[in-house]
């Protein structure tokens, strides 16, 4: 049955729409309608993800297409809705989640989930306004695309659309909607929520759900005795473990790696107070609501996996054996580390491992752990080295310079037979000039509340593709400036 009278103004989009995780039936999810915010406006778009979803030509240009993606007016063909998750929140068991604030449109044919987050409450909103800020909602659009620039596994952002309406955080702040687009937004999260309510039918349907549309492999697999449940485990393990490599790499601090912010399909999913190191400190924390460190850079490896033993845990009255779910975790242990040293080798320049990889990786990362030298300078600087020849850049960013130049010393020996242009090709593609650094997003923020967004414009095409020069632009590959440091996210960002 519609929710919509059969009067009510819709919107097409000019998009097929086809069931998808509606089909797993009313126990997972509550339909209903986004609320609409007065007065839209467009703040930024992303014209790939437009291509990728089948998007018209033109497709911004229509009045509705703005109310529609902004709450306020039905999308033909789609019955929104908000689905029900739970989760261990900084380690703590939080019982029943969900979404809170966000409101799934439908799933393209092409196999899409469109997403609006910052359209209203919802059953799941547990006492919150349902609403998202313009602040945090540039910068999960920026970032959203900047990831996928990177390579990394992410859920996409269409747009970000903004209102004068207000929304009280810490203060007044004006109100924004981003729309989100990903194969499936689903969660550790969810399988958390039915396995905690002994819903065990609803957890198997789910399961099979996933398995059938994400992970076919795993029905015809011969591991763990043919125990389809224990191979989707360890495929989840592993491209979760491939994905905090490549976080690991880049330097990306997630900040909130709850269970019920860990994708199942491995993407990097809900960008609150996440940041991309200045200096290189391990021990970095970005969120300034985790006063125990739990997120700190270093520990969000382990932090995975003990994300993935709480979906383990889910996961077992299906796969039926303790020690079967434990070996489906063992893989883990090996694929992040194997993960990481080949991110590292390319970062490095180099093609093929030898002995010694790692100890050349641990040397520089220890350098600059020690004097906190900024991370995507120094790569950068270190990939411009190998394609011209001048050091004296890279060794600029170190106080011990008899440490840097011993490290120098074994890491062109370690090159001594590769071809230098090859080298010099494979960092600059691996090291990114531009990355969206806490200060960058936060001048686009104020000019956006300002009402410019050019500079939300101009981050995007950087950041689509970070590792080209792009001339004219170095002011945005520089050091932070002196307040960058002063600016604080939180769970609330």
């Amino acid at each position: 049955m519609s929710l919509l009278a059969e009067d009510t103004p819709v919107a097409d989009l000019g998009l097929r729409w086809k069931p998808g995780f509606s089909t797993l039936g009313p126990a997972f999810f509550t339909e209903l309608r986004p609320t609409p915010l007065p007065d839209p406006y467009w703040v930024g778009h992303s014209d790939a993800v437009a291509r990728e979803l089948g998007l018209p030509p033109g497709w911004r240009e229509a009045d509705t297409t703005l109310a529609a993606l902004t709450g306020s007016l039905p999308v033909a063909g789609t019955r929104p809705f908000a689905t029900v998750y739970s989760g261990h929140q900084f380690g703590v068991w939080a019982g029943q989640l969900g979404d809170g604030r966000a409101i799934l449109l439908g799933e393209t044919e092409g196999g899409l989930e469109v997403q609006l987050k910052g359209a209203g409450r919802t059953p799941y909103s547990r006492g919150g306004d349902g609403r998202a800020v313009l602040r945090s909602s540039i910068r999960e659009f920026l970032c959203s695309e900047a990831m996928h620039g990177l390579g990394i596994p992410t859920t996409r952002a269409l747009c970000v659309t903004g209102s004068d309406a207000r929304v009280r955080r810490e203060e007044l702040e004006s109100a924004a909607v981003v729309t989100r687009v990903a194969p499936s937004f689903i969660r550790f999260g969810h399988f958390e929520h039915f396995a905690a309510n002994q819903r065990e039918d609803e957890l198997r349907a789910l399961a099979d759900y996933v398995i059938d549309r994400y992970y076919l492999e795993c029905r015809a697999t011969a591991r763990f005795n043919g125990n389809a449940y224990a191979a989707f485990l360890e495929a989840v393990s592993e491209r979760t473990a491939a994905l905090l490599a490549q976080w690991q790499a880049v330097g990306f601090c997630h900040g909130v790696m709850n269970t019920d912010n860990m994708s199942i399909l491995g993407l990097t999913i809900d960008y609150g107070p996440f940041q991309f190191l200045d200096g290189f400190d391990p021990r970095h924390i970005c969120n300034h609501s985790d006063t125990q460190g739990r997120y700190a850079f270093n520990q969000q490896p382990n932090v995975a996996y003990w994300n993935l033993f709480c979906l383990a845990q889910a996961l077992l009255p299906l796969i039926g054996d303790q020690e079967i779910a434990v070996a489906a975790l063992e893989s883990y242990k090996t694929v992040f580390p194997n993960a990481f040293e080949d991110r590292m080798r390319a970062k490095l320049g180099l093609t093929a491992p030898a002995e010694g990889d790692r100890a050349l990786i641990e040397g520089v990362l220890k350098l600059m752990a020690a004097e906190k030298v900024d991370h995507t300078i120094f790569w950068r600087r270190l990939s411009n080295h190998m394609a011209d020849g001048n050091v004296e850049p890279v060794r600029d960013l170190f106080l011990d310079r008899a440490g840097f130049d011993a490290w120098l010393l074994s890491f062109s020996e370690r090159h001594a037979q590769s071809q230098r242009a090859e080298a010099a090709k494979l960092m600059l593609q691996s090291n990114p000039k531009f990355v969206l650094r806490n200060h960058l997003g936060q001048q686009a923020i104020e000019a956006s509340q300002q009402k410019d967004h050019a500079g939300v414009a101009t981050l995007l095409t950087l950041l689509q593709t970070p590792c080209e020069e792009h001339p004219g632009a170095d002011d945005y590959a520089g050091f932070p400036p002196d307040w960058a440091s002063t600016i604080e996210i939180s769970c609330s960002s």
